[in-house]
């Protein structure tokens, strides 16, 4: 048996995943209050859910901003930090079980890059993310958990938020439907509850990464758009990619294990 792991460390949280022989066989998260402690809790925890001790483990593959603070081997092992972008597309494709793609990395911030099997482009970057909606939910409905903002996005109501295109014209614009947004919060109401806020930013910060995305598929001449990353964890956020989908007649994907990608392309970028 001989293990490669991947591990996408964070600020506080770290993904670990083992590939053996291309094949994925576990996926772990792993929370702590700095980035060491992090990685090397997630290293622990994965050797003990598996049963395997370190004799089993080939090396480490590490990115994510957290890979900087870790100095030498993790527990003797072998540990190499690799390119965060490389990772990105390379677990994209290998998620999607496609050939070329544009993979999109929604963590505290967003990352697009092009990726094929042999080459990844960095393309464009965005401070929209993660950190955006939760900071924006902290600030307007002092709801500061991300599973909890979650569930009170599912029961919002966006025509107490956002002005759509049927609120402003009578007449039908060729290739917008009349629910189509004209401007995110642009009819927030008195009445709106917090429910309708949490899913008004959830509208907010994936429209404007799907609109990143999809410029960045068209100057790249592809149709697959690959959305990895925590985000893809909001439910609602997959509803607002999917009309992304019919609106720019594009490929949207979201597949499983999408937030454990980046982990995953860091075990597959070479030495």
């Amino acid at each position: 048996m001989s293990i490669v792991i991947g591990l996408d460390i964070g600020g506080s949280t770290t993904k670990i995943v083992g590939l053996e022989d291309g094949r994925l066989i576990s996926k772990e998260r792993v929370k702590a209050s700095d980035p060491v402690a992090s990685a090397f809790g997630a290293l622990g925890k994965f050797l003990s859910q598996n049963n395997l001790d370190l004799k089993s483990i080939e090396r480490v593959m590490m990115t994510g901003v957290g890979a900087t603070y870790v100095r030498g081997d993790l527990l003797g092992l072998k540990t190499v930090k690799t390119a965060e972008f490389r990772a990105i597309g390379l677990g994209g494709l290998f998620v999607s079980g496609l050939r070329e793609a544009i993979v999109v990395s929604m963590g505290t911030g967003t990352a697009i890059v092009r990726a094929a099997e042999r080459e990844v482009e960095h393309l464009i970057g965005s401070g929209v993310g993660g950190g955006t909606l939760l900071g924006l939910s902290n600030r307007m409905i002092n709801v500061r958990d991300f599973e909890m903002f979650n569930e009170m996005a599912e029961k919002g109501d966006l025509s107490n938020i956002d002005l759509t295109i049927g609120d402003i014209t009578h007449e039908e614009i060729a290739g917008l439907p009349a629910n189509t947004t004209a401007s995110n919060f642009g009819k927030i109401s008195d009445a709106a509850s917090h429910e309708d806020i949490a899913l008004g930013i959830v509208n907010l910060v994936f429209q404007s990464i799907g609109t990143s995305a999809v410029m960045a598929a068209r100057q790249s001449h592809l149709r697959e758009i690959v959305f990895t990353g925590n985000l893809t964890l909001v439910t609602a956020g997959k509803r607002v990619l999917n009309a992304f989908s019919e609106l720019y007649h594009v490929s949207i994907l979201v597949p499983d294990s999408a937030e454990f990608a980046t982990a995953i392309g860091a075990a597959l970028c070479p030495m």
